[in-house]
């Protein structure tokens, strides 16, 4: 898909970050959008800039782990829009928590966003895409689905499994060539809010002396290298290419060849920062 005139798109994670600079970057290009999260608040703001580009846009107040709400948002887009084009599985969230003591429910909480939001997403619209005849996935995992780190193995669970269902799902519809195709973003550190908005499990304070607060926000001055603009146009322009994966920012492609370069021997350089971090 080289060009998003008259398309159809449907965002989650619309209110802010990088849903809100595709929304943005998507209809300056003329292309219509079916915007949906959480944050109702946000995602009224982000309509109402989007509004004064002269597309089309609806907005859906959507938890994403919520597998049903999911395909009857894939519905009604197809019904009020006419056709559905993309669909980017943008909505995330963030936990800092140590797996031997993780709570159960908030492993859950992070994997039924991360993950199986982006599962639901792609089953629902899958068909509306067919359908158009032209379509392209969009799921969103991070450089933590490249690469490991302490303190952030529910995030790297979670998003390890988005980067290995769209690469089969890739492979499964170029086998299809059915029209849609599918991309893996992996972004770096991206100035959006999630770190802010992470939560943070008590046994990081137990394993590194850091109340929630602080671990906050050394997380937020890791994610901070690359723009929500500059990312958003990274994405598209990997989207118009038909990558495979998109590699968002310079930390994530350096990194990711230092993970090629010296396989799992990155780890042990990995613990090495942790602990000079966690001694600041």
């Amino acid at each position: 898909m080289n060009n998003f005139k008259n398309k159809v798109a449907a965002i989650t994670g619309a209110a802010s970050g990088m849903g809100r600079t595709l929304a943005l970057e998507l209809a300056r290009r003329g292309c219509h959008l079916a915007l949906s999260d959480v944050n109702q608040a946000g995602l009224a703001e982000t309509a109402a800039l989007v509004g004064k580009l002269g597309v089309k846009v609806t907005t859906t107040a959507l938890d994403v782990a919520d597998r049903a709400a999911v395909f009857a948002w894939a519905d009604q887009v197809a019904t009020d829009h006419g056709k559905v084009n993309l669909i980017f599985n943008n909505a995330g969230v963030a936990l800092g928590a140590f797996l031997d003591t993780v709570k159960p429910e908030d492993f859950e909480w992070i994997m039924g966003i991360n993950f199986w939001g982006v599962v639901w997403g792609t089953q629902a619209f899958l068909p509306h895409l067919k359908r158009a005849g032209e379509g392209h996935v969009i799921n969103t995992s991070s450089l933590f689905g490249l690469m490991a780190q302490p303190s952030q193995g529910t995030y790297n669970a979670s998003k390890f499994a988005v980067r290995g269902f769209t690469e089969a799902l890739r492979q499964e519809l170029d086998m299809a060539a059915c029209g849609v195709s599918a991309t893996c973003v992996h972004p770096g550190g991206i100035r959006t809010n999630i770190a802010r908005t992470a939560r943070m499990d008590g046994s990081i304070q137990a394993h590194t002396g850091q109340d929630a607060e602080v671990a906050r926000a050394r997380f937020d001055k890791l994610l901070n290298a690359t723009t929500a603009e500059s990312a958003a146009l990274q994405i598209l322009r990997g989207v118009e290419r038909n990558k495979r994966r998109v590699l968002v920012g310079l930390d994530a492609k350096f990194l990711d060849l230092l993970v090629r370069v010296l396989g799992s021997w990155y780890q042990p350089l990995v613990v090495f920062a942790a602990r000079k971090m966690m001694s600041r």
